[in-house]
């Protein structure tokens, strides 16, 4: 696996490319990551670094424990690391380079064109299958009494039952969604800003996941 940093979705922005075009673009905040936990082959039976993103804000420093989970805090008490609120694992092939309590942030991808982001889509609560699946309906005049209803989803005497996986009424959204193979259009590495071409799943300030692309 590539690595896999986090970051939060700030809004949407529109640039000018080299030919005047517009291009529509996200700014997404790259607050440095850091490596909390090394894992290896020998101990944990895979290598992997865990990051650690969004330091956890108080009034009163006293309180940082009360808001993280024991066996956490004491991850970061362990590397004397400020205590982090998202964690997040990264599987590689080697971790010879990294060390607990590093940062990474977005320079990591100045040399990578296309990034893969990965995000929670916004949740639009339960919809009918006129909004979720783009159901035509029935039509809209005469009494047909099923406007924006799916219709008939019945079986004849064999097998005689309704097949289960069909599209139906239900919850839509809040998924993990991932949009690959979009291009990397500016990093500003003093305000750990990156500017990608497209959209990403999410609301504004929504956790994202961030990596090399995989297919390019």
């Amino acid at each position: 696996m590539a690595l896999r940093l986090m970051g939060k979705k700030r809004g949407m922005t529109q640039l000018f490319d080299e030919r005047g075009n517009v291009v529509v673009c996200t700014v997404i905040e790259v607050e440095p990551n850091v490596v909390t936990q090394i894992k290896t082959k020998a101990i944990d039976g895979y290598t992997a670094i865990q990051l650690g993103f969004e330091i956890v804000m108080t009034s009163d420093p006293r309180t940082v424990e009360r808001r993280v989970r024991k066996p956490r805090f004491g991850i970061f008490q362990k590397n004397s690391i400020k205590a982090r609120r998202y964690l997040a694992e990264s599987r590689l092939d080697t971790v010879d380079e990294y060390a607990a309590g590093q940062e990474l942030g977005v320079e990591v991808f100045e040399e990578i064109t296309f990034i893969d982001v990965e995000g929670r889509s916004k949740g639009k609560g339960y919809q009918g299958v006129i909004k979720k699946y783009n159901f035509a309906g029935g039509p809209a005049s005469h009494g047909s009494s099923f406007h924006r209803h799916a219709g008939s989803t019945g079986m004849r005497s064999t097998p005689g039952r309704c097949l289960p996986g069909g599209p139906r009424p239900s919850h839509m959204g809040d998924q993990r969604k991932t949009v690959q193979n979009l291009k990397v259009i500016k990093i500003d590495r003093a305000e750990n800003i990156i500017v990608i071409e497209g959209a990403v799943p999410g609301p504004t300030n929504g956790l994202v996941y961030l990596s090399a692309a995989v297919k390019k």
